[in-house]
């Protein structure tokens, strides 16, 4: 136990006079984890003392918000502490959710992080990539400013280029799914609106349900506790972008709200780029008692994304604005035009240890494809449900916490897609829009899990975890011919590690997990071709593709020295049937890809991380963030690629940023962001040029207000460069039309103002 020992004020409204705490509170690391490690219900129990109502006639009214801080003082620099138990809520002292969220995450023995969107706001917030930056494993990229993200952790998703959907990592919205058998929709990530993420890399997100390979990422919503009551945010700048934002939170009694509508458009800076996109993100909870919650919640998204597919090398070296010929005259483009989801969380606080959680999500996401010759037409729909059970006991005097759940997701009847004729010069005898092909999809992923974290000595707990993934697919062609598959994968997946709380300050963790993947239901339609009638040249056949398995390994070390934040793992990953993909000439003139299993591959590599300050005075600071991705992916004995590099990411990804800050409120970044080069051949010939990019943001913070002026310089150099791929099989005199390039040298401003 520590003697750390803090004096708190408190204003009494009631007898109107100051009264003085003395608060002696626990520091080591399990009073700070129990005092945070909650679920919803018991954080809006905490949240009723910080709401207190008085004396009432007619409409509930308010008294007061959560204690508000300053906006640049409550940025979130570093990991959780075990000292931080001091923060406790105590007579009207406000804890921030995301600092117990980071508490939550000390109980993981791996690699986890917390993204704080106050650290976000203070630049250009387009798209999820600028949420995921400066994390460490994550390589989070946007082709052409669009939401259709290249995301992968630790490798995942390498067999999906710049599609719909991502795959390989499960994505929660406020503990709520929202990863399905088709993946997790690209257009439902807007930042604006997320109060903060938490990143749970690999196997670290076993406890939420997460056997993928990537791991796991939750969105936090604001909630009408933490939002301001209004708020106002406008963006603006090079490639014709303008983005505004509308939002309100307010507590009301029993009940609170947050809604935030998103409005956003870009002319783009590569031709044929054009998107727009209009949002709402809604949700309203209830708390019925200090024993239980629940919150329902609403997201809508409308998207128009042009599509320029991709360039060579030397293309990108020369002119990286142009599109891909024959496309660029084609006018290529993707519709979202609606997608909705539908959730509800409902909290259970059965006793002081004990915790329920149960939730629901619906989730109706239509797309229209207008690419190549055909246009390709989903109808999606899909229900999930997830069950979290929390218990805290005690074994022979030693401390154990169980959590045991549930994951499901699945196709509901009438998810479909199916192409019609878009071209007219490709198909001159038959009428536009005429039916080509449709297909049937069916699937479903369920995971049970249970796990185990028990203290042997003082600061060391050893885990243990199994779950059972069942993940049956399905699908049937229903025109122009009739053919159906059906497959029903069961796996088991074990889960073991230990954490050790070297001091207050630093840990020491590893763990060896197993991760299952199966492909993503329209991947299966990826074996043979029509050769007779309109359908010629698109995809007949199903491919049989067996679940990817993974077994990997995990050792690192995070903690606070002297103010500065590091987190440092290295991972191990023995693939089996890896899923790969490559796009052909004739599978990109049709919307679709060639799908397989691969012969076995090694996943390994370095994250890191460092934040902290270099240099403090009277009233400012001047703080860094570094972070570093070393990804060593490759075939192991193929017979054809022998030990070549899996074709995606880079190899070494850097992102680096010093900060400083000024009494006055103004505020100075300076951005660098660096990658080698990225393979984009399966043999290994074709690579994009490594490059570096500098980026200057210079702003001003009202003193305790929230108000927010920025002006932004992105890529000072102009720099032409490649910040993605999407691999083919071959090169051709050592380049491919494979690469998606960044944007140039562009200015953008901000205004961002909240009140209560």
């Amino acid at each position: 136990m520590s003697d750390y020992t803090r004096v708190m004020l408190h204003f009494s409204r009631r007898r109107k006079r100051y009264a003085v705490a003395l608060i002696l509170l626990t520091a080591d690391l399990e009073s700070f984890r129990s005092a945070y490690a909650q679920d919803a219900s018991y954080e809006h129990s905490l949240h009723n003392h910080h709401h207190t109502t008085g004396k009432q006639t007619g409409a509930t009214k308010t008294i007061a918000k959560p204690v508000e801080h300053d906006e640049m003082e409550g940025m979130y620099h570093g990991g959780a502490r075990a000292t931080d138990a001091e923060e406790v809520n105590v007579k009207g002292t406000h804890v921030p959710p995301i600092r117990r969220a980071a508490a939550r995450l000390l109980s993981i023995p791996g690699g986890t992080s917390v993204v704080d969107s106050k650290m976000v706001l203070k630049q250009r917030n387009a798209t999820a990539a600028d949420l995921l930056s400066y994390q460490p494993g994550v390589y989070a990229q946007a082709p052409a400013g669009s939401d259709d993200i290249r995301l992968s952790i630790r490798g995942s998703g390498l067999q999906v280029g710049s599609n719909a959907t991502r795959a390989g990592i499960i994505v929660l919205f406020d503990d709520l799914p929202a990863t399905t058998p088709i993946g997790s929709f690209n257009e439902l990530l807007e930042p604006l609106g997320t109060n903060y993420t938490e990143i749970l890399r690999g196997g670290n997100g076993f406890d939420r349900g997460s056997l993928q390979l990537g791991g796991l990422i939750n969105y936090h919503t604001f909630t009408g506790y933490d939002a301001k009551t209004f708020q106002g945010r406008v963006e603006a700048g090079s490639f014709g972008y303008v983005k505004e934002q509308l939002s309100s939170g307010h507590v009301f009694g029993k009940s609170d709200y947050y809604i935030s509508v998103t409005n956003s458009y870009r002319s783009g800076y590569q031709e044929q780029t054009k998107s727009t996109a209009f949002g709402i993100n809604f949700n309203y909870g209830y708390r019925f008692n200090d024993f239980v919650d629940t919150r329902f919640f609403f997201r809508y998204r409308q998207t128009y994304e042009g599509n320029p597919y991709y360039l060579t090398r030397a293309q990108i070296r020369e002119n990286p604005k142009q599109a891909q010929a024959p496309y660029n005259t084609w006018g290529t483009y993707t519709i979202e035009p609606g997608t909705k989801y539908f959730g509800n969380r409902t909290t259970i606080r059965i006793d002081d240890n004990s915790r329920l959680m149960i939730g629901a999500t619906y989730i109706d996401a239509p797309m229209n494809h207008q690419l190549g010759n055909t246009a390709s037409i989903y109808d999606n729909f899909y229900l999930s449900g997830v069950v979290r059970y929390l218990r805290n006991d005690k074994i022979f005097d030693h401390k154990s916490d169980t959590t045991l759940g549930v994951y499901a997701t699945g196709d509901l009847p009438g998810s479909q897609f199916y192409n019609v004729v878009r071209r007219a010069a490709a198909y001159p005898t038959i009428p536009l829009g005429t039916l080509l092909n449709r297909q049937k999809l069916g699937g479903s992923s369920t995971v049970f899990h249970v796990s185990n974290n028990t203290e042997i000595f003082k600061n060391f707990w050893l885990t243990a975890g199994g779950a059972l993934s069942y993940d049956p697919r399905s699908g049937s062609v229903r025109y122009p011919v009739v053919n159906h598959f059906s497959t029903h994968p069961l796996n088991f997946a074990p889960r073991g590690g230990f954490r050790y709380q070297i001091t207050p300050d630093i840990r020491l963790y590893g763990n060896v997990s197993r991760s299952v993947q199966s492909a993503q239901d329209w991947q299966f339609l990826s074996g043979s071709r029509y050769t007779t009638g309109p359908a010629t040249g698109m995809t007949e056949g199903w491919q049989k593709l067996e679940p990817q398995t993974a077994t990997t390994f995990e050792v690192g070390t995070e903690g606070t020295w002297r103010g500065q934040h590091w987190s440092l793992s290295y991972y191990h990953s023995a693939v089996h049937n890896e899923l790969l993909q490559v796009v052909t000439p004739v599978s990109q003139l049709y919307n679709s890809a060639v799908f397989s299993n691969a012969s076995r591959t090694t996943h390994q590599g370095v994250e890191a991380g460092v934040t902290g300050t270099l240099y403090k005075w009277n009233g400012g600071d001047i703080t860094y963030m570094q972070s570093y991705t070393y990804s060593d992916f490759r075939y192991n004995h193929d017979a054809v690629f022998g030990h070549n590099r899996l074709p995606g990411v880079p190899v070494h990804y850097y992102q680096g940023e010093v900060h400083a800050d000024f009494k006055n409120g103004f505020y100075t970044t300076f951005d660098v962001e660096a990658a080698s080069s990225i393979t984009a051949s399966y043999d290994n010939k074709a690579k994009t040029a490594p490059y570096h990019i500098y980026s200057y943001t210079l702003g001003y913070l009202w003193p305790k207000k929230s108000r927010r002026v920025y002006l932004q310089l992105h890529n000072l150099a102009n720099k032409h460069y490649a910040m993605g791929v999407v691999p083919v099989y071959t090169a051709t005199n050592g380049d491919a039309a494979a690469e998606m390039p960044g944007d140039g040298f562009g200015v953008f401003a901000g205004v961002d103002i909240g009140f209560n």
